[in-house]
Order: structure tokens, then C-alpha cells, then sequence
């Protein structure tokens, strides 16, 4: 039998696991590093946050990403290239927090590689007759990851997702099900990341069909890249203080909600590929706000955030729903956009993944973390058997180290 295959047989059997989850989003800041210790799996999964670490891109990483992100017309030579230069990157960064937390990769069973979404295509947003499916491309090469830390690694989560009839996002459902459902309370996860969605979760021992993730339109990637472009000097609005000096335009607001997207049917996932510069230079054009100062500029985009999260809530759960709330993400640290969160959902109870145990900003790390231990320990994570979109799949494609 193959020695790697073997040691894959050998981390089943362990009675816990320790496995690394990387996640490096739509915001472009960095590389979400999380050493999870797992324990058992489906709905037994227990899970401990050993350590974390977010590594910051520098404007190097970002330039490189940038020049491909979301981008309809790329250099394929270019794309090729960064594909194993941004694996090999990501493994560089694994080994140095490694070293930093004094632990030896030998001393880790697993890594799971979300990788660096550059495009996200589902059908209803490239409506291309010539190709009637969906579509998402994470960079960021698996076996690059595992050759250079000689750690099996599993990446590529997203497609199984897709050849099972999802949109490939978000995937957050599976792993949210499995860690964070209660029998107390209906729950709704919130991840306020570039792009914002949520999942929720019905109490446990109801109907689990319920359960479902969609996303809700921009969550920080038009704050952030708004700011970028004002203030070169900042890579976003520090606790929301900007915007919140601003006055929020109406008008630019309207523009900006007048789009199919926050009417479709949920579940429904979307990107920067449809909430990028040129969206928000075209309400600008339309409502005649082009000369907008900066922090009215952020009041009304963050009043786009929350509406457009809102509004998904409402269209889910009646006109007055009343939830728990457990926010993540970068967004869940900006006093500006929680305000407007609980201005436009007052009967919700607002908290973050923290009063659960669980780190904001590790959440989206350890999730898949979580997705790789079902991988190799776990049977196709069936959530309402696949309705919601959240098909009955196991997700993640092996690399061995050698």
C-alpha cells in the first residue's frame, strides 16, 4: 500500500486529529491560519482552537491577486503561474506559524487549503447559453501545500459542491450544522466577510431540511475597496469611525439596492465579480453622487451591507423575525455596520461566534478544518438530504506530500 495512503488510514483511526484550516477570502488582508484538534465526527464532531494566526498580505500579494480577481479578461499565463506561486506562499506561511507556535509539521495530521477565490461564475450571474452550469475558481495549489510542509493536504473543497448541483458557496452550512446547532435555539450564522451570507440553523431534533446558507449581497469588499481608493495609505475603515461620521444618501442607496440580485430567491451566492468598483461607479453615475465626500460614501455603503442582509433575513423569516444572532468575520468588528444591523432587525439578538467558543475570525478557517476531518473520517454530510441546495457530499481533494 502507498506509505501516504497508510498514514491517511492511521489519522482515521486516531481518537483526535490535528489538522491545520487556511482560509484567505474576497478581502484580500491575509492568510486565516487555525490548528484545530478534532475529535470523532457528523454530528459527535468535537473541536478545539489550539492556535491562530492571521498572516497579512503585503501589497506585494495583494497586487499579484488583484491582477486576476474577479477579473473577465486575465493573462492565462499569469493565472498558470500564480496558481502554484500562491500554494507555495500559503505553505510558507503555515510553516512559519508553526515555528512561531513551536510545533513541528510532523506533529500535524492534516492541512485543509481553502485557497484564494478569484472567480465565482454561477449560472443565474454569467447566464451564458453556451455553458449551463456554475461555476468557482480557488488558486492556490494542493500539492504544492503538501510538498513543501510534507503535511497530506486537502483543497479544492468547492467543487464537489458544484458537480453535486450547488453553486459551490457557501459552504459554511456544513460545518456551521455540524459545530454550532443547539437545541435551544434557532440560530443564524453571519458572516460578514467581502462577501456577506449567513446559515441557518433550526434547533436541533426539528426538521434539519431547514437548514440552509445563502449569501446577502457586499458585506466589506466595496468598504474596503472604497477606502483603498480615497485613502491610499489605509486598507480599510478602522471600527467604521469614517462612515460613521458620514450622512447616509438615499439616493446613491437606491441606485445601489436597484439590482436583480437582492430580489432573486434564496439560497443564492454572488462576489466581487457583480459588487465591484464599476457596480458602484454606475449608481453613482445614476444618482448623480460622483463627487460624494468619502464618509458619506461609507455611511451609505454600509446601509447597503445591512440592508442587503436585511432584507435576505426578512425574505426568509417574515417581516419582524426574531433570531439569535452570532456574527464573524471582519464586519463583526465595525461598531458602524453592527449599529445598522440591529437598527433594521430590532426583534434579533446580536452576539458574535465568540459566546459560542468559537473565534470570529477564525471561524471560516476552522470550518474547513472541519470539512476535512469529514473527508477522511466521516460520511457525506447530509443536510435535509440535499434540499436547500446543500447537497450530500464529501468535499476536498487529497494531495500527498510526497
Amino acid at each position: 500500500m502507498n506509505q501516504y495512503l497508510t498514514r491517511l488510514y492511521q489519522i482515521a483511526l486516531q481518537p483526535t486529529r490535528r489538522i491545520i484550516g487556511l482560509m484567505s477570502g474576497t478581502s484580500l488582508d491575509g492568510l486565516d491560519v487555525a490548528l484545530c484538534r478534532l475529535q470523532g465526527h457528523g454530528a459527535g464532531t468535537q473541536l478545539t482552537l489550539e492556535q491562530f494566526a492571521t498572516v497579512p498580505y503585503d501589497d506585494d500579494v495583494r497586487h499579484r491577486i488583484r491582477q486576476v480577481f474577479a477579473g473577465n479578461q486575465v493573462s492565462l499565463e499569469y493565472l498558470t503561474l500564480l496558481n502554484p506561486w500562491l500554494g507555495l506562499l500559503h505553505a510558507d506561511m503555515v510553516l512559519a506559524c508553526l515555528r512561531g507556535w513551536q510545533i513541528e509539521p510532523a506533529a500535524v495530521d492534516l492541512i485543509a487549503s481553502h485557497g484564494q477565490t478569484v472567480y465565482h461564475a454561477p449560472q443565474h450571474q454569467h447566464q451564458r447559453p453556451d455553458f449551463t452550469l456554475n461555476a468557482t475558481l480557488q488558486l492556490g495549489d494542493g500539492d504544492h501545500v503538501a510538498v513543501r510542509t510534507g503535511i497530506i493536504t486537502l483543497s479544492d473543497f468547492r467543487q464537489k459542491h458544484l458537480a453535486a448541483g450547488g453553486e459551490g458557496a457557501p459552504l459554511a452550512a456544513y460545518g456551521d450544522y455540524l459545530l454550532l446547532s443547539s437545541s435551544e435555539e434557532e440560530r443564524l450564522l453571519l458572516n460578514l466577510g467581502g462577501i456577506a451570507n449567513f446559515t441557518y440553523l433550526p434547533r436541533t431534533g426539528q426538521d434539519a431540511s431547514t437548514a440552509f446558507s445563502t449569501d446577502t449581497g457586499p458585506g466589506n469588499t466595496l468598504l474596503d475597496a472604497t477606502v483603498r481608493a480615497h485613502r491610499p495609505g489605509l486598507a480599510y475603515d478602522e471600527d467604521g469611525r469614517l462612515a460613521a461620521a458620514g450622512q447616509l444618501h438615499e439616493g446613491l442607496l437606491t441606485a445601489l439596492l436597484d439590482h436583480p440580485f437582492f430580489a432573486a430567491p434564496l439560497p443564492k451566492t454572488t462576489g466581487p465579480e457583480l459588487f465591484g468598483p464599476e457596480y458602484l461607479r454606475q449608481a453613482q453615475t445614476q444618482s448623480d453622487t460622483s463627487n460624494l465626500k468619502l464618509e458619506d460614501l461609507l455611511a451609505t455603503l454600509t446601509e447597503l451591507s445591512a440592508t442587503g442582509v436585511a432584507r435576505a433575513v426578512m425574505q426568509a423569516f417574515g417581516s419582524q423575525p426574531s433570531l439569535a444572532v452570532y456574527a464573524s468575520g471582519g464586519g463583526a468588528h465595525n461598531p458602524a455596520l453592527q449599529a445598522a444591523l440591529r437598527r433594521h432587525l430590532p426583534g434579533c439578538r446580536f452576539a458574535t461566534t465568540e459566546a459560542l467558543g468559537i473565534l470570529p475570525d477564525a471561524k471560516e478557517a476552522i470550518l474547513f478544518a472541519v470539512l476535512a476531518n469529514e473527508a477522511v473520517v466521516g460520511q457525506p454530510i447530509s443536510i435535509g438530504a440535499g434540499r436547500q441546495r446543500v447537497p450530500a457530499v464529501t468535499m476536498g481533494k487529497i494531495s500527498w506530500p510526497g
